[in-house]
């Protein structure tokens, strides 16, 4: 199977040598996503509930470059700076995935790039056309 690196130009560009996401075959490695502005000037600190917002917008915006999108999210990952924004951000989460839409791992990071308060990577199917 041939791999193809994406990086979407709708969002800020990857913040070291890495892709924004990855495809191989049907399925779709999306990089961590954070709260950074979509015009490259870096992180928008804001309330949690803010930062997942953008967070998951983010990965939404390179989940569509790809070609996938949300409802086809098989698994994420989130890393929180504290494991006390756990219900804010589930609240918002939910907003973006079914309770039954994709398996997930919720995990307490000591500190993340840029000082942000959350971060979001995924693995998706990419639909056949």
């Amino acid at each position: 199977m041939k791999k193809t690196c994406i990086n979407s130009p709708n969002i800020t560009p990857a913040l070291g040598p890495y892709s924004h996401a990855v495809r191989v075959g049907d399925l779709l490695f999306v990089s961590g996503m954070g709260p950074f502005a979509k015009d490259g000037s870096g992180a928008v600190p804001g309330t949690i509930e803010e930062e997942t917002i953008l967070t998951l917008n983010n990965l939404k915006t390179v989940l569509e470059d790809a070609g996938s999108g949300l409802e086809h999210v098989v698994k994420t990952t989130c890393f929180l700076n504290n494991m006390d924004h756990f219900n804010a951000f589930n609240e918002i989460y939910a907003q973006y995935f079914s309770e039954s839409g994709s398996a997930r791992s919720c995990i307490e990071a000591a500190r993340l790039p840029k000082d942000i308060q959350v971060e979001v990577e995924a693995i998706a199917l990419i639909p056949e056309a």
